[in-house]
């Protein structure tokens, strides 16, 4: 049975609405991302993360799936294989689209997490400082996304996943972001066929043995259906 790793960054969510923390004008431009995605930033000013991931949550639930989302939500369908998504996007729109088999290696803006005992659960739309844990009951919580400096989640399923794929395909992202940057070299190590679809080459774009260029609603649809056309 064949399986697809696809590795998804900001680009695939950029046409619903959702920009990146290099995009002019965006909830990033206000921000220092040492201020606002670092635990060190939490420490120091926990009211302005909160008010920030407050935001970004709104945004996200307001945002909708775009074609390319659900792309990938019919391969994983109709693909008579095994189809994993592995999204650095905190922004739940694959799941939004239909796609069940995601691993949010940044974590997810609906999440919230206890920094004490590590506990989880369903972030309310405005997480507030005060807020206790439900389970320890301390006032620790905290967004349950990865920020700069720390582990990114599912890390050894994910090299499993890369290191017995047939196809790698990445999809939206810049090449600028370890680890993600070093999935296609690993993937491609281990056998797998390895596709860029972007909207420009990302800086990792020589590692790969395919590279196409396009709006994500566009090229991403397309390769779909060329996937599922060849195994019909």
């Amino acid at each position: 049975m064949e399986k697809i790793v696809i590795l998804t960054g900001a680009g695939i969510s950029a046409e619903s609405g959702l920009g990146t923390f290099r995009d002019e004008g965006g909830l990033w431009a206000a921000h220092r991302i040492e201020d606002v995605a670092t635990p060190e930033g939490f420490a120091r000013d926990p009211k302005l993360v909160q008010n920030f991931y407050n935001m970004r949550r709104a945004q996200a639930r307001k945002a909708e799936p775009n074609a390319a989302h659900y792309a990938l939500a019919k391969l994983e369908q109709e693909f008579t294989g095994e189809v994993i998504i592995v999204t650095q996007n905190v922004d739940g729109l694959h799941e939004r689209a239909g796609s069940q088999n995601v691993m949010h290696m940044h974590g997810f803006l609906e999440g919230a997490l206890c920094a004490g005992c590590g506990h989880r659960w369903p972030a309310p739309l405005n997480m507030k400082i005060t807020d206790r844990c439900p389970k320890c009951k301390e006032v620790a919580t905290r967004p349950d996304i990865v920020w700069f400096g720390e582990m990114p989640y599912d890390m050894e399923d994910i090299w499993d996943h890369l290191r017995s794929c047939d196809y790698f395909v990445s999809v939206g992202t810049s090449g600028n972001v370890y680890p993600a940057a070093a999935f296609v070299q690993d993937a491609a190590r281990h056998g797998a066929i390895t596709i860029e679809l972007n909207l420009e080459p990302s800086a990792v774009v020589s590692d790969f043995a395919e590279s196409h260029c396009g709006k994500a609603s566009d090229i991403v649809p397309e390769w779909v259906e060329k996937m599922l056309s060849v195994r019909k």
